[in-house]
């Protein structure tokens, strides 16, 4: 048992499994007091089930640490209340909040319903507001804290998660934002884009949808490929250094983690430019000047290759 982060509150919201259970304990590894959350959902978001997150407890514990358990979801925002109160309830105070809860629904934008809509948004988005909304009044009291959200790498744009892809960059404008106004607090937000080899990722329903696009065959390679190339074991110390001491000036940050790799995002910029003296562009000029200057360098992925 380390102590680097010793007596600390912490919750993992989604720390019943996956990346989540990884994070869960490596906090209580470095003597953090951990609630773990997790409604025990199916991988699309439905049910119920309180054995993850026993499961997970019982492991801190069997290790030496200190863990309860609570199973509200966080998608309903008075449930959001209640898990960030067991903590101060369990703990006396709460330090970090650690935000892991997906779902996943992939389907093309032509066949994507309203619910597979609502379920993953509700799950990643509602979550992450939910708990940080009322995890930043605590936080803001005791001047100080560590709020960390996680989304997957669709936030860069997904093949066939639409849903997904617009929950993860909203997570990541949202944690920008409230970084900018808790940092006077004492209170620093970040964002992790993990790669790791879970059920959700790894699991017979991404094989499945895995399989519609590409079938059956480039399917099973591209999940043992994922199995192989990502566990989940090498996430947690990027966000267990973020909960540090030493993190305390990092805010704002985008991060991701796989597999003896640990990199951060470039802040959004203009790259390119056109100048037109204040006048407003005729159609013509842009027809002409967007492909030679904004554009390049520029290749059309769908023209004819020779």
């Amino acid at each position: 048992m380390g102590a680097r982060l010793k007596d600390k509150g912490a919750i993992v919201v989604g720390g019943g499994g996956g990346i989540g259970s990884e994070i869960a304990l490596a906090l209580a590894a470095e003597g953090a007091r951990v609630i773990v959350n997790d409604p025990g959902a199916a991988r699309d978001g439905t049910g119920s089930d309180t054995a993850p997150a026993d499961k997970v407890v019982a492991e801190i514990k069997q290790r030496g640490g200190t863990a309860v358990a609570n199973y509200d979801s966080g998608i309903d925002f008075n449930a959001a209340e209640g898990i960030v109160k067991s903590c101060v309830d369990n703990f006396g105070r709460l330090d970090i909040l650690m935000n892991c809860a997906g779902a996943r629904r992939e389907r093309m934008v032509w066949n994507l319903t309203e619910e597979e809509w609502d379920i993953v948004l509700k799950v990643h988005l509602w979550t992450t507001f939910n708990t940080c909304r009322w995890a930043a009044g605590i936080m803001r009291e005791q001047r100080s804290g560590r709020i960390i959200n996680t989304m997957s790498t669709a936030w860069l744009g997904s093949m066939v998660q639409p849903n997904l892809a617009a929950a993860e960059g909203a997570i990541v404008s949202f944690t920008r934002s409230i970084a900018l106004q808790l940092e006077r607090y004492g209170i620093t937000c970040n964002a992790i884009s993990p790669v790791g080899a879970t059920r959700i990722t790894a699991g017979p329903e991404m094989l499945e949808a895995l399989t519609r696009r590409f079938g059956r065959e480039e399917a099973e390679r591209m999940q043992a490929e994922t199995r192989r190339d990502h566990p989940t074991e090498h996430i947690p110390p990027i966000v267990v250094y973020l909960c540090t001491d030493e993190a305390k000036d990092v805010n704002g940050k985008i991060f991701q983690a796989k597999m003896g790799h640990i990199g951060i995002f470039s802040e959004p910029e203009e790259v390119k430019s056109l100048f037109n003296d204040g006048e407003i562009w005729s159609l013509e000029q842009l027809i002409d000047l967007v492909p030679k200057t904004l554009l390049l360098p520029f290749r059309n992925p769908d023209a004819a290759v020779p």
